[in-house]
């Protein structure tokens, strides 16, 4: 529906889609890994899928965002980007971004002072923006909601690279982000998953494609649900790390470090642990993000080296559309690194900042087919063929 409407209103002749691999920006897992959304993505009607790489993928909103931005920026070919948002109106969205990006001293202070308090940050600017403008219910009711921020991200960072790129909204209809309910034949990513976890069919909110392929990895015992599945590996990690490794985790500040050390030596499962952590200031999020930080082995270190670069192009699949879209870009701009073969990148890119940032990738797999029931193979980024449809 989102793929079909945006080629209506832009009447686009080919579709990129820049895709989170095996987790995710709310800091817990693919439910399937990233060779098979690719699939799904492909036989949706995508022409090319590019892979978001891990430190962007699962980062605040405002790094994924900016990840995202900066590979559609070095493409050179794209004319257009199109997010779903709860609103479906690019104009108010477009005019906070436009506030955001400037910031005035007078609004930076406000937040602090809501972040004294002890809220956390999404709701302190949410606070701050309305103290600042004097109408709590219009930007309460736009910053309140997940897609909409997102949305609001990427129009930063459009204005930050002066992307040439023109953005459209569409609106999400019937089914809220974190909702369980599906409403005419449509769920949220959250209710799929949790239809999944209690086996009911979701033959009637996928399309047929998507769930034969669902269906295939659960025969195969390859879907992971959701984060928990590594709780051992989780306790183990932070129960193994020292009190300045904890410190030196992203995300974590002002003494959480004690918090999440004392948390994993009482806690033996995930629920209880990400429970005791949480609070006003960390949402739950946040601290699921803190966790897969430190499951995957991320510092703060790699997390501003990206910041500092523009990512690779890692091609995860695409169709006969696909492949000449991958020519335009080459010919478009010759310099930019594009990732067929991770193996033949590792070992001769010059780049050591990318090859970091493609290594954190590289581990996350290796760490997320540990959740396979059958078969947990590692090195599958070495081995498995880009998809082509």
């Amino acid at each position: 529906m989102h793929l079909n409407y945006s080629k209506e209103l832009t009447k686009a002749d080919f579709t990129i889609a820049v895709m989170s691999g095996n987790f995710v920006q709310r800091g817990d897992t693919s439910l399937v890994d990233k060779w098979t959304k690719t699939e799904m993505a492909l036989k949706a009607g995508i022409d090319l899928v590019i892979e978001l790489p891990l430190l962007y993928s699962i980062s605040s909103a405002e790094n994924f965002a900016d990840g995202a931005i900066k590979i559609l920026n070095s493409l050179q070919v794209v004319d257009y980007l199109s997010f779903g948002s709860e609103i479906g109106n690019i104009s108010p969205l477009n005019d906070i971004a436009s506030f955001l990006y400037k910031e005035p001293k007078e609004f930076s202070a406000l937040i602090t002072n809501q972040l004294r308090s002890g809220m956390s940050y999404p709701k302190a600017r949410e606070i701050a923006m309305a103290l600042y403008f004097k109408d709590s219910k219009k930007y309460t009711d736009i910053m309140n909601n997940p897609n909409n921020i997102l949305g609001i991200e990427y129009l930063k960072s459009l204005k930050k690279h002066r992307s040439p790129i023109i953005p459209l909204t569409i609106k999400r209809d019937y089914s809220d982000y974190n909702s369980n309910t599906v409403k005419n034949g449509i769920a949220s990513a959250t209710a799929i998953r949790t239809m999944i976890k209690n086996k009911k069919s979701i033959r009637k909110v996928v399309p047929a494609e998507t769930y034969e392929l669902l269906e295939n990895k659960a025969k195969n015992r390859e879907l992971i649900p959701d984060l928990s599945i590594f709780e051992r590996e989780l306790i183990y990690t932070l129960r193994k790390m020292s009190l300045q490794e904890i410190a030196n985790i992203p995300d974590v500040s002002e003494g959480l470090e004690n918090k999440i050390k004392a948390s994993a030596n009482t806690c033996n499962n995930f629920e209880s642990l990400v429970a005791q952590i949480k609070s006003k200031r960390y949402t739950q999020s946040r601290i699921q993000r803190i966790l897969l930080y430190s499951l995957l082995g991320i510092s703060k270190k790699d997390m501003n080296l990206s910041k500092k670069h523009i990512p690779y192009i890692r091609v995860l699949g695409f169709n006969k559309h696909g492949k000449r879209i991958i020519s335009a870009i080459s010919s478009a701009n010759p310099k930019l690194e594009i990732i067929v073969s991770p193996k033949k990148f590792m070992e001769h890119s010059n780049s050591t900042a990318l090859r970091t940032m493609l290594s954190k990738d590289i581990f996350a797999t290796n760490v997320y087919t540990l959740g396979y029931k059958n078969n947990p193979i590692a090195n599958i980024d070495y081995t498995h063929k880009v998809i082509e449809i």
